[in-house]
C-alpha cells in the first residue's frame, strides 16, 4: 500500500530470491488474505502505507508478512526469504535516512555493514538442496522397501505352508534356501542402486569426488546389509509374519529421523544418538558425505563400512529360529 521508490525496491529484492516469485500485487489486505486463503498465493509482504515517510521522519514503521503453514514447504521456505527480505528493507530505509543526512554512499554502507562477511558453500557451491536430500532419501525408500519385501516374501512361505517344500528343494539347508529366495531380489534392488547413482552423478552432475565406482559398492553393500535386517527382523518372530513387517516399517520410517541428515545425530539425546548406529541408512548417509561430498579416503569411514559387514552377519543369530520354524509341526499364526 505504501508504493513509493524505496518500498518497489524491495518488492524487487524479494522477487530476486530463488524461492520467492512474486504474481500479484494486491490493493488491499483483505484481498490478499483471502487469495491466500483460496490457495492462490502461498504468503504475502504487507507494507501498509506511510512506511517510507515514518522510516525518514525518524520513526519506527512497521511492516508484515504472512505465510500459510498449511503448506509446510513453501510456507517454511517463504518464511525464511521474507524475514531476510524485511531486514534487508530495513537497511534500505536506513541508508535512505543516512543520505538525507548528508553521508555518501562509502559512509553509509560502514554504518550499514561495517563488517563484509563471505559464505562459501564447501562441495555443494549451488547450494542445491536435491543435490543433499535425494541422495539419502531415495536410498532411504528403497532400504524401507527392501526391509518389508524381504520379511514379506519370507513369510509368505508359512502364510501359504510351502515351507517344507522350499526347505526340500534347499536340500534343508537354511542358508541355501535364504539366498535362493532372495537373490533375485538382490539383483533388483542393486539394480535400482546403480540407476540411482547413474542418473545423479552422471546425468544430473551432482558431486562426486570419490568416483562413482566407490559409490556404487556404497549403494550395494547397503541393499544387502537391508535384506539382512530383513532375514534377521523374520526370525525374531517366526511365525508372526504381521509383527515382522511392522518392525520393519517402522526400522525403515524411523531411519530417516535418526539417519542424522534432517537432525544433527549430536544434538540428540544420548539414548537416540546411540540408536542412531543400528540404522543402514546412517551409515550410508556417513558414507556419501565422506566419499562423494567431501573425497575423503575411505579410511575415514571405516567404522561405518565395518557397521554395514557387521549388519551381513545378523543372520547368523537368528538360524537356530529359522530351524525350528521349518519343523513341519511348526504352524503359521495369522
Amino acid at each position: 500500500m505504501d508504493d513509493t521508490h524505496i518500498t518497489r525496491i524491495m518488492g524487487r529484492v524479494i522477487d530476486s530470491f530463488e524461492e520467492t516469485d512474486i504474481v500479484a500485487h494486491y490493493p488491499n489486505f483483505y484481498e490478499a488474505r483471502k487469495a491466500m486463503q483460496r490457495g492462490k498465493i502461498y504468503a504475502f509482504f504487507y507494507v501498509p502505507k506511510g512506511t517510507t515517510i515514518k522510516a525518514l521522519s525518524g520513526k519506527q514503521p512497521t511492516i508484515s508478512f504472512y505465510t500459510n503453514e498449511a503448506y509446510l514447504v513453501p510456507g517454511t521456505l517463504l518464511m525464511k526469504e521474507m524475514r531476510t527480505s524485511g531486514e534487508l528493507a530495513h537497511l534500505a530505509l536506513t541508508r535512505e535516512t543516512l543520505y538525507m543526512k548528508g553521508f555518501t554512499e562509502d559512509q553509509a554502507l560502514a554504518i550499514i555493514r561495517p563488517i563484509v562477511v563471505e559464505g562459501h558453500a564447501i562441495n555443494n557451491p549451488t547450494l542445491n538442496y536435491s543435490v543433499y536430500l535425494n541422495n539419502i532419501v531415495l536410498p532411504g525408500i528403497l532400504i524401507l522397501l527392501i526391509l518389508l519385501t524381504t520379511t514379506y516374501s519370507i513369510g509368505y512361505e508359512w502364510k501359504q505352508g510351502t515351507q517344507n517344500e522350499w526347505f526340500r528343494l534347499a536340500h534343508k539347508s537354511i542358508p541355501v534356501a535364504l539366498i535362493g529366495k532372495l537373490l533375485p531380489q538382490t539383483i533388483i534392488f542393486c539394480t535400482m542402486m546403480t540407476l540411482y547413482d547413474v542418473v545423479f552423478f552422471k546425468y544430473l552432475h551432482y558431486p562426486c569426488h570419490c568416483g562413482i565406482w566407490m559409490m556404487l559398492a556404497v549403494g550395494n553393500l547397503t541393499v544387502l546389509a537391508s535384506q539382512a535386517f530383513g532375514v534377521f527382523f523374520f526370525g525374531l518372530f517366526t511365525g508372526f509374519m504381521r509383527l515382522a513387517m511392522c518392525l520393519s516399517a517402522l526400522w525403515g520410517i524411523l531411519s530417516f529421523s535418526l539417519a542424522g541428515f534432517t537432525y544433527p545425530v549430536t544434538a540428540m539425546n544420548p539414548v537416540f544418538s546411540a540408536l542412531a548406529y543400528l540404522f543402514p541408512l546412517r551409515h550410508y548417509y556417513l558414507l556419501y558425505v565422506n566419499q562423494a561430498l567431501d573425497g575423503n579416503s575411505l579410511i575415514y569411514a571405516w567404522p561405518s563400512v565395518l557397521s554395514l559387514f557387521l549388519f551381513l552377519l545378523l543372520p547368523l543369530f537368528v538360524m537356530f529360529r529359522y530351524r525350528l520354524a521349518f519343523r513341519r509341526d511348526y504352524k503359521y499364526i495369522p
